[in-house]
């Protein structure tokens, strides 16, 4: 059996239907069957987050099989009216009073679930160093630490980890038992990969025989496992209304005071429950998801919802003009509602990947920005794009390395000395991939205040002091290799071919 839908428009005779439909109901109860022999290989005290866990995985399951067709229908998607998103400079305070009773009422919440792999480490993702020999972690834990200390307050730092990342980041935790933060950690789900012929699960066990069998589902799943660990309703008791959400390895996704009042102390009418900060999107940004308006709510449209022949229109800058930063603050009290009242409602997104054994499996995930639709009153606030700085490769490291940022209290600052905003375009090649490569190509970072445009290629290792200046192209062909020199200035310049600096 494949999960392939029917083809929109076919007709569909009744014993189509009812072939369907007894299909849908075997696949149910061949997964429940797998479901109920992998949860008695579980251990002791984790069953009871296996019966949880298995519990979602089977609700989203079940959708997947009923759910036919693409997901939007393009002709139903509307662009937003311009008051839908409201602009950072409105809702900006000139003077922030009693800034420890707002700070009071928050709770932060990291994705810290995936792993340092596509930069060529082992281990969280958030263990690399990005300044300064200070982690993604560190820098959040600074971040968290300041305001507690400025303001007198106790904001709790909380980490979503998965079973990947779990054992590592526990093992950092200790670290910091020092630090004036309180940090609490809960688990992500853990789901069973589907082999895409037989729609059943690939692993046998939980045992590290099986771990190709299992993935964390996507970020969407913050909901349901911060409901089932405990914490929330544990903050909901303590008076905490926002909690802030955000990926890990954004160094732009610090708390915003301005963002803050604006949810706390809302000038006009009640306060959203749900707000996404999202940012103008550039020709880098193409593949972001875009609020749209859809049957009259607010809703996140994701690329891999957009039919084949709308992609090109999704990713225009003109017609789509703003992206999700996944920077998003919500209403605990209505997390809690949403979950109990089972009306929290996300697209599936369905995710092929080819396991080294050559088996095609199916990840089912969610996204957690596309929750914003079973929310009263949402809102999108367009912010700067300084809060938008995530390091997804060694070309981002890059950037967030060199002198156009400073460190502050764990946050990144603009150098004052860039003379405008916008951070540079910069594509390294394949060389540089793996963070210890990246590192040893460079003798020192190069000066990029005044860079526009960097493109390495090829065999390329980079001298100290070197200075990159407007748009500049370096590329070594297959076999050759080229050293720029210690101390050089390039502006506007293209170099290719084979250039080696010999120590004598």
């Amino acid at each position: 059996m494949t999960s392939t839908a029917f083809v929109r428009g076919h007709r569909r005779t009744p014993s189509d239907v009812q072939f369907k439909e007894l299909m849908r109901k075997d696949a149910q109860v061949a997964m429940n069957k797998e479901l109920l022999k992998l949860s008695q290989t579980a251990q002791g005290a984790s069953q009871e987050k296996v019966r949880q866990d298995f519990e979602n995985f089977e609700k989203l399951f079940s959708r997947f099989l009923l759910e036919t067709g693409p997901s939007v229908e393009w002709e139903k998607i509307k662009l937003l009216p311009d008051e839908a998103i409201r602009s950072y400079g409105e809702i900006k305070q000139k003077d922030l009073r009693d800034v420890k009773s707002l700070l009071d009422k928050l709770v932060v919440i990291k994705l810290n679930g995936g792993l340092g792999t596509s930069m060529g480490c082992t281990g969280p993702k958030s263990a690399i160093c990005v300044r300064n020999d200070l982690t993604f972690l560190d820098l959040t834990v600074q971040q968290i630490e300041h305001l507690n200390k400025t303001y007198d307050t106790d904001v709790p730092l909380v980490l979503m980890n998965s079973f990947n990342t779990d054992e590592d980041t526990q093992n950092i935790l200790r670290r910091y038992s020092q630090i004036k933060v309180k940090i609490f950690t809960f688990l992500q789900s853990r789901f069973p990969r589907i082999n895409r012929e037989s729609l059943l699960p690939i692993a046998k066990n939980f045992g590290p025989d099986s771990d190709d069998g299992w993935y964390p589902p996507g970020h969407g799943d913050v909901y349901h496992s911060f409901y089932n660990s405990g914490l929330l309703d544990e903050f909901v008791k303590q008076g905490k209304q926002y909690v802030f959400v955000s990926n890990i390895d954004n160094l732009g996704a610090t708390v915003d005071l301005n963002i803050l009042h604006f949810l706390l102390d809302p000038t006009e009418g009640t306060a959203p429950e749900f707000l996404m900060e999202v940012t103008d999107k550039t020709r880098a940004d193409i593949k972001g998801g875009t609020l749209v308006e859809y049957d009259g709510k607010l809703r996140l449209l994701e690329m891999a919802q957009v039919p084949k022949e709308h992609i090109d229109e999704f990713k225009s800058v003109n017609k789509f003009k703003i992206f999700n930063t996944n920077n998003l603050w919500i209403n605990l009290e209505a997390i809690k509602r949403v979950v109990e009242e089972s009306t929290l409602h996300m697209e599936i997104i369905v995710n092929p990947k080819t396991l080294e054994n050559g088996t095609n499996v199916i990840q089912l995930e969610t996204a957690v920005g596309a929750a914003i639709k079973s929310f009263e009153g949402a809102v999108g606030i367009n912010v700067p794009r300084r809060r938008f700085l995530p390091v997804k490769t060694t070309s981002d490291l890059l950037v967030v390395m060199s002198n156009l940022y400073g460190l502050k209290t764990g946050a990144l600052e603009m150098s004052p000395k860039r003379s405008f905003p916008s951070v540079p375009l910069t594509k390294l090649g394949t060389h540089f991939t793996k963070v210890k490569d990246f590192l040893r190509r460079f003798a020192s970072i190069p000066d990029m205040l005044e860079l526009d445009h960097l493109t390495v290629s090829g065999d390329v290792t980079f001298g100290k002091d070197v200075s990159l200046k407007g748009t500049v192209i370096i590329i070594a062909n297959h076999g050759d290799r080229i050293d720029i020199p210690s101390g050089a200035l390039l502006e506007n310049k293209i170099v290719s071919g084979n250039l080696r600096i010999m120590d004598h």
